[in-house]
């Protein structure tokens, strides 16, 4: 593994949890490499609803302000990934489930269906799982109007 990387991910790491220690918690928090990127996870506590925010908006901040810590430390390594207590785990599983549904009737029905707009997270399951089921999925919109079309592939 590249000791850069390694580095990197101690320093986010110590960086969210000095954060959280400013916030009165004093949790160690998880790190660990996949894939290439920096995984960090906070455990359950009684600021589950703090640090997740609204749709996970917090959390999402706190991530951007771990990548912006390592670049400004010249980190050449800066994807990072972020979840609180499982918050983005369960949100996948729960996407996947409804997912699963939309493709089997795009392919059971032979239709186009548009979905809701969608973070750039959440149109990667869908179109992870699309490609499973054989199906097309395309990203079309801009900023948050961003959404996927899913439709059969032509033979």
């Amino acid at each position: 593994m590249n000791p850069s990387i390694n580095e990197a991910a101690l320093y986010a790491q110590k960086y969210i949890e000095d954060l959280l220690s400013f916030f009165g918690l004093n949790t160690d928090v998880n790190s660990s490499i996949d894939d290439e990127v920096i995984q960090l996870s906070v455990p359950s506590t009684h600021m589950n609803g703090f640090l997740i925010g609204q749709n996970g908006e917090n959390m999402r901040s706190i991530q951007y302000l771990t990548t912006m810590a390592l670049k400004n430390k010249n980190f050449e390594h800066i994807r990072v990934n972020l979840d609180v207590a499982d918050y983005k785990k369960h949100r996948a599983d729960r996407l996947k489930e409804k997912a699963t549904i939309w493709v089997k009737e795009v392919k059971e029905k032979n239709t186009i269906m548009d979905l809701e707009p969608m973070n750039s997270a959440d149109r990667r399951i869908i179109h992870q799982l699309a490609a499973e089921y054989g199906l097309s999925s395309d990203s079309v919109g801009e900023g948050r109007d961003r959404h996927i079309v899913l439709k059969k592939i032509a033979d």
